[in-house]
């Protein structure tokens, strides 16, 4: 309890005349836990856009009949790995050095619930196969930077170390669930990024069906777990796409502002969500960052983003 009363009084005393301006009545959501799960770097016609769904047979036959698809989602910032976490974990589009040797300038949902909410740090988590997202759980801004923070379990040992394989993160996700229980969560997948810039197709492709099979065991665990089941929503996303058949080096590369890296895959689900539902309503990444602050009861105005109010029920 003291430990809880020490993190309110510094948020309070921190950012005092923030949180009165900007107060609004919210409304009060079943869910408690949010968890964002990213395929890094896949283009939307091997995901969504492909009619057979031929590589993601874990999202299409036994999640999506229990939530929400969005056919129109997009990344409409910068393309590239960082920018795009950071634009679901801020709330806003930033130019940011790629190889995580810069921090966000603005602080994440997880800092700000941690803040606002009293919650310890073992409660919200950053998880990636790529040691550069270890930046994710901090940020430039004074009155935010080395507060709040997140746990970090990124690539081989921290960011510099390397990246490690999906399955690894799998595992390590599965035993952060098991041992802490947390709240929040965002976890990075390599794959099929990682495989596209070798330019090796067939791995690209395995890459997603295996990160296919990694979301579905989260999801699977949420369902049957006591302390999740009817009580957490998940998003699942990519952070870009990736160049079409026909433009520069096609699904070798990203980066630019091309339909194939901003045309990005979304599903979501949840306790306060619609179910088997298809929607087309233009959304795009900063949006996952609104809705999530909405759904723990925090105003929107620290996102550029818009709470997706059609997912709900």
């Amino acid at each position: 309890m003291r430990f809880k009363i020490a993190i309110l009084s510094s948020c309070l005393l921190t950012f005092l005349v923030s949180c009165e301006s900007d107060k609004v009545p919210m409304k009060s959501y079943k869910t408690q836990y949010v968890f964002v799960l990213i395929m890094d770097g896949a283009r939307y016609t091997e995901t969504w856009g492909d009619a057979n769904h031929s590589y993601i047979p874990r999202l299409s036959n036994d999640m999506a009949q229990f939530g929400v698809i969005n056919t129109n989602f997009s990344n409409n910032g910068y393309t590239h790995t960082t920018a795009g976490h950071t634009a679901i974990m801020t709330g806003h589009y930033q130019s940011i050095n790629n190889t995580g040797g810069e921090f966000p300038s603005s602080p994440s949902f997880m800092q700000i619930w941690r803040c606002f909410k009293g919650q310890e740090a073992s409660n919200a988590w950053v998880i990636a196969s790529k040691d550069k997202l270890e930046v994710l759980s901090n940020t430039k801004d004074l009155r935010w930077k080395n507060k709040f923070r997140p746990l970090v379990n990124c690539g081989i040992n921290g960011n510099g170390t390397g990246y490690r394989d999906d399955s690894t993160t799998s595992v390590r996700v599965m035993e952060v669930l098991e041992t802490y229980s947390p709240h929040l969560m965002i976890v990075n997948f390599k794959e099929p990024d990682y495989s596209g810039h070798q330019a090796n197709w067939v791995n690209y492709l395995n890459g997603i069906q295996s990160s296919d099979e990694y979301i579905y065991r989260v999801w699977n665990f949420i369902q049957t777990s006591p302390i999740y089941k009817d009580k957490t929503t998940l998003f699942v996303t990519n952070d870009h796409g990736r160049h079409p058949d026909g433009t520069a080096d096609g699904f070798v590369s990203h980066g630019d502002g091309c339909s194939g890296c901003r045309h990005i895959m979304f599903y979501a689900f949840g306790p306060d969500f619609k179910q088997d539902v298809v929607i087309s309503q233009p959304r795009e990444l900063i949006d996952i960052n609104a809705t999530i602050l909405e759904l723990l009861g925090i105003s929107g105005v620290y996102s550029d983003g818009e709470v997706m109010r059609e997912l709900f029920q």
